[in-house]
């Protein structure tokens, strides 16, 4: 019993990760964006380097959608591992791994929700529309 739920706390810790990071990061986007474009931090496509206004944009929205979508990932991260609590280490493995599995979607999801608002707000040349 004390194996199981040691990694039944480990699975919720490893499954809260990815709702925290974005989070915290959605969190520093809306607040403190990259300021410049670069290569190595922050929302980096093709649209969204066009130019310094369609940098600043995408970094914002990209906080903005993080920010949303990790707290209602809070939830469903939760909420199935209560269900097996108490339940063997397979039962449980399974369980953390679809749940790791959804929140990967919700994140990469995301880059199609920035990319359509900059499509929206920006033309091919990143000139404001």
């Amino acid at each position: 019993m004390i194996v199981n739920i040691a990694f039944w706390i480990f699975v919720l810790a490893f499954d809260l990760l990815l709702p925290g990071v974005m989070i915290g990061f959605g969190k520093e986007f809306m607040k403190n964006p990259p300021r410049e474009i670069n290569p190595g931090y922050g929302y980096r496509t093709t649209m969204s380097s066009k130019n310094q206004e369609t940098w600043d944009f995408a970094q914002r929205y990209m906080g903005e959608v993080w920010y949303k979508a990790g707290k209602v990932l809070l939830i469903p991260s939760i909420l199935p591992l209560l269900l097996v609590l108490g339940r063997d280490v397979g039962t449980v493995g399974l369980v953390g791994m679809i749940a790791c599995g959804v929140q990967l979607v919700v994140m990469l999801g995301s880059i199609a929700v920035v990319e359509r608002a900059l499509r929206k707000t920006f033309d091919k040349n990143g000139n404001r529309l």
